[in-house]
């Protein structure tokens, strides 16, 4: 059951992140200011390729997918190289980008002073890990 809770939550939240880069995709711009990178003492942020936003959004859009499946709320016959190491992957992709040692994301982030890494600190950061934890406990309550 709580499984099956977890599940639905990052459903949930992936499908929304998948849907708002879709929305950037094609133009729009609110939240824009605050999710791309600067560097300090700038304002000017840095380009990001529509290529690589189409990625993120499909990408993100595949871990719904992937927990929807777990859920339960579909039965549907996934791959073993997924059920085996996909749902540990995942999970540790998002603990990674939140305690990694980068240079604009994560709490140890290098430029902790602009509006970005600000956000970030606020809230990406602590998305990022309670998804990467979600994901874990998952795996762990499916032993």
């Amino acid at each position: 059951m709580m499984t099956t809770i977890l599940s639905i939550f990052l459903l949930t939240i992936f499908t929304g992140l998948g849907l708002i880069h879709f929305y950037w995709l094609f133009g729009g711009k609110w939240g824009l200011e605050k999710v791309i990178p600067t560097k300090e003492n700038q304002t000017s942020r840095l380009l990001i390729p529509k290529f690589a936003t189409l990625i993120v959004a499909l990408v993100l859009l595949l871990f719904a997918l992937i927990y929807l499946v777990k859920s339960g709320l579909i039965n549907v016959q996934i791959p073993n190289l997924v059920t085996k190491y996909g749902y540990w992957i995942i999970p540790s992709i998002f603990i990674l980008r939140a305690i990694g040692d980068f240079k604009y994301v994560g709490f140890f982030k290098k430029l902790k002073n602009t509006e970005f890494a600000k956000t970030d600190s606020k809230w990406f950061a602590p998305l990022c890990l309670t998804i990467g934890i979600f994901g874990i406990l998952i795996q762990l309550m499916n032993k």
